[in-house]
């Protein structure tokens, strides 16, 4: 099917065709007016469904979004210290960059992670690690967030240990796991195990937070990172709710009560430079998951109903050429994401198209949240651009060919089944924007136009390589200090519940209390559940 039939990506019609497309392929008008208006605006109230204005009545009059900078790398020692700097610079929540080693579910020590242990992010290794890096840090006053999809399970329970050592309740515990593997198949490639049991571990999450650390975001539903790798606007709200979609079934047929895990679900978007697509993006995929949990799911609890999301700027609109000017871009997508209606907030550090951000970088972006938060006016007053011709105009756009998509991906079985053709919907987006730059039909300011032939590095955050082997040393250390026919015993327990049904976090959590390490647990259920393999 043609791109202009599809509808969710902007046609290559070159510079001087005077059409105007955002990149969902939706053609910009030069002039909005009362004629554009839905003939039903299905604004609602804020804090009332369908939630198009907003989850809360007050919004940000009542309270800020969480400002959770993204941050993490190297050891946990050094981790802590970025942690503990950004929260004594204002920052309100953390959210843990882990390495790729620990995303993987691999131990710092194991030989396929040369060169890469604290690269990404922070390695995690152990019990220590997890003390190590949340030091000085009482759990029971921040919220924190982790990147982790695959090991989710393993990290909560890690999480949750250094809680009881610090005298912390679990029913205290506010965060989130990002918990969400099926985009891993499709955009980022970080999964360890099969689909089927990965699902099994995701609703065990689910459940075990229900009974154990009920103010715990079990899933954030990510379009992020299908955003990162080349969709448009309209493919990651489409793709979201169908992964979204996905979960939920999941858990309905695992025996969970929609009522009584939909509430914590979460979801996470990018922000990019187009303000008014933005703004029209999370406003469109709130009202379409309060109806999608009303109407599909028979959700009768509000909260079931309310699409909360985290918001990161765009890391892949961020330029190594003048990278100064991603300040300007960051705060851009910040802005929109507020206006939009997020609940959180990661503004990214100017210099990350080079490196991870420096003491420096990371300090502005936040500086960027905080001057947006006191100084744009976004917050005065709840879904500011509300009513807009033109807001409101692309906020149906995108509803529409959202759900066109999201019919496709039904067709297909769900999320689950549609891994190829999700994947290369994006693909076909990602070749367009690529195409679009290349013919100058879309401008990117130091890239394409207003070069400049010298080119200056910022200085750069840089890993000591020696933290790699300091790393593997410490787990050596941490192997060589425990009693292994226990942990060997512990890891058996867990092998012998994943080849049954019980929920596998107790069992998880008893082997990292007693000394089994990050890369043993994940291993211990790979030997019963397999490796993923992908077949396209």
């Amino acid at each position: 099917m043609a791109t202009e039939e599809r509808l969710t990506v902007a046609p290559i019609v070159g510079p001087d065709d005077p059409r105007v497309f955002t990149d969902s392929g939706i053609e910009i008008k030069p002039l909005y007016t009362e004629e554009d208006l839905p003939e039903q605006l299905q604004l609602g109230e804020p804090g009332d469904f369908p939630y198009t204005r907003g989850v809360h009545r007050e919004m940000y009059r009542k309270q800020q979004w969480t400002m959770r900078q993204y941050a993490g790398y190297a050891s946990a020692k050094e981790s802590n210290e970025r942690y503990r700097y950004l929260l004594s610079r204002g920052g309100t929540g953390l959210s843990m960059a882990f390495d790729l080693p620990t995303q993987l579910g691999l131990d710092s020590d194991n030989p396929r992670c040369l060169g890469e242990v604290g690269r990404t992010g922070v390695a995690i290794d152990t019990i220590d690690d997890m003390r190590t890096a949340f030091d000085q840090i009482p759990l029971d006053q921040v919220s924190t967030s982790m990147t982790i999809n695959a090991p989710a399970s393993v990290l909560l329970c890690l999480y949750e240990l250094v809680g009881e050592e610090q005298g912390v309740p679990s029913e205290k515990l506010r965060g989130t796991t990002q918990n969400d593997v099926l985009k891993e198949y499709i955009a980022r490639g970080n999964y360890i195990y099969p689909p089927e049991p990965t699902m099994r571990l995701t609703t065990d999450l689910f459940a075990y937070c229900a009974e154990n650390i009920p103010k715990w975001n079990t899933v954030s539903i990510s379009g992020y990172h299908f955003r990162e790798k080349g969709c448009s606007a309209v493919q990651e709200v489409a793709f979201t709710l169908s992964s979204g979609i996905a979960y939920v079934t999941a858990a309905i047929e695992a025996g969970l009560d929609v009522d009584t895990f939909a509430p914590r679900l979460a979801f996470f978007f990018n922000g990019h430079n187009n303000v008014f697509q933005e703004v029209a993006k999370f406003r469109a995929a709130r009202r379409m998951w309060a109806t999608i949990m009303k109407e599909r799911f028979g959700a009768q609890n509000p909260k079931s109903m309310m699409l909360r999301f985290h918001t990161q700027t765009g890391g892949v609109t961020l330029t190594a050429q003048q990278p100064q000017n991603n300040i300007v871009r960051v705060a851009l997508q910040g802005f929109a994401a507020v206006c939009g209606g997020t609940q959180s907030l990661h503004t990214n550090g100017f210099d990350e198209a080079l490196a991870l951000p420096t003491e420096e970088a990371a300090k502005i972006a936040l500086r960027t949240q905080q001057i947006i938060a006191a100084e744009s006016g976004a917050t005065d007053t709840v879904d500011p651009f509300a009513g807009s011709y033109f807001i409101e105009s692309l906020t149906d756009e995108i509803e529409s060919r959202a759900y066109e998509l999201i019919d496709k991906v039904d067709q297909l079985g769900g999320s689950k089944n549609a891994i190829e053709f999700i994947t290369g919907e994006i693909d076909e987006s990602a070749w367009g924007y690529q195409e679009r730059y290349r013919i100058e039909q879309d401008i990117v300011v130091g890239v394409n136009s207003y070069v400049e032939e010298e080119l200056k590095v910022p200085d750069l955050l840089r890993v000591d390589p020696e933290s790699e082997r300091e790393q593997v040393e410490r787990l050596k250390a941490f192997k060589a200090n425990r009693d292994q026919a226990l942990v060997d015993t512990r890891l058996e327990e867990l092998r012998e519940a994943a080849r049954g049904t019980d929920n596998l976090l107790p069992f998880i959590k008893q082997a990292l209390k007693d000394r089994a390490s990050m890369g043993e647990v994940c291993g211990a259920m790979q030997d019963v559940f397999g490796k993923y393999a992908p077949t396209f």
